[in-house]
Parts: C-alpha cells; sequence; structure tokens
C-alpha cells in the first residue's frame, strides 16, 4: 500500500507548527501554572547537597539577587547557556549576583561535577531533587530559570532557551539596577 506523500507533509507541517508554539508558550511559562503562582512570592527555600558534598540552603544567599537555573547534563539548551551564566557571575557577582545551577539529572554526581569542570562553571551545583522542583510549580521544561530579587521574592521565570540579551535584563531586575519593562 502507496502512501500519499501530500497527506504525509500535510501531517509533517501540523506537527511543526505545534512543536513551535508549544515551545514558544513553554518559554514564557504558560503551560506552568503554578510557577505563575509564585510571582512576587518569597522562593521557596530548600537545603540540597552541593557538588562538594556541603549543604546548601537558597536562604544563604538572602540579601543577594540569585539566578536560580535548573538544567541537566543531556539538555543541549542548558549547554548553550552555562558559558552566559559563567559571565555573568563574573560581571555582576561583585554587584551582588549569585548563580546558583540546581542539577536535576538522575547521573552520578562524580559526572555531573565532571560535566560543570568542563564548562567551567564558577558557580555553586547543588544536586536536585523532585520536592524542590514541586515547590518551584513543577520544572516540567529544563532549562528552567527563576529570578530572585534580594528580598528573596521571585520575580521572574523563564522556561526554555532564551537569548543572553534577555537573561541580562532578567539579572539587572533582580540586582535592582533596572525597572522591568515587558
Amino acid at each position: 500500500m502507496k502512501r500519499d506523500p501530500v497527506i504525509l507533509i500535510v501531517v509533517a507541517m501540523v506537527v511543526s507548527i505545534m512543536l513551535v508554539f508549544g515551545i514558544q508558550k513553554a518559554r514564557h511559562g504558560s503551560p506552568n501554572a503554578g510557577s505563575a503562582k509564585l510571582l512576587n512570592q518569597p522562593a521557596p527555600d530548600f537545603s540540597l547537597a552541593s557538588l562538594d558534598g556541603k549543604t546548601l540552603k537558597l536562604s544563604d544567599y538572602r540579601g543577594k539577587a540569585v539566578l536560580l537555573n535548573f538544567w541537566a547534563t543531556w539538555c543541549e539548551p542548558c549547554k548553550v547557556e552555562m558559558p552566559w551564566f559563567v559571565d555573568l557571575q563574573k560581571k555582576y557577582g561583585p554587584q551582588g549576583l549569585q548563580v546558583l545551577g540546581v542539577a536535576m539529572d538522575d547521573a552520578p554526581v562524580k559526572d555531573i561535577a565532571d560535566f560543570a569542570q568542563k564548562m567551567n562553571v564558577n558557580y555553586p551545583i547543588v544536586i536536585g531533587k523532585e520536592e524542590v522542583g514541586t515547590q518551584y510549580g513543577g520544572v516540567q521544561y529544563l532549562p528552567s530559570t527563576f529570578y530572585i530579587s534580594r528580598d528573596g521574592k521571585i520575580i521572574d521565570r523563564v522556561f526554555g532557551l532564551v537569548s543572553r540579551s534577555e537573561i541580562e535584563v532578567n539579572v539587572q531586575k533582580a540586582l535592582g539596577t533596572q525597572v522591568a519593562t515587558k
């Protein structure tokens, strides 16, 4: 039985359009209604093990602006933005920014640590747990990034890869050096 190529092309186009709109919607948080409730609310605190075995708490960074990034070693968009986070930590760290990575892998800690070293990560990485993701509205997409102001409130969140300039604008908002304009 021979399939009609026109039907296959139409089906492929419909699937492609659905993917494009789904990705666009995901980037700006629409599908994750739980995280929308967190905007302008205190960021949920957590205690997680860092790569060096110490326990880090989000509340340890109160008074700093925090870029909280949920990621995984297998996530290609995560690999794109991690060098940007390294640069932003260097640039804005002295002004009070703290980038904090939450590895949502099932990989062994050693593999995550090797990956972070290969990426020249200059900020703390903690080993994520599903319940922490749930506290943040359920982390359905990686990367998922939350921007937390110096007073500990979530001021924005983004799902998926966005431009470096958009990330930097959100960092500046978290630091209080630029007014949000959307």
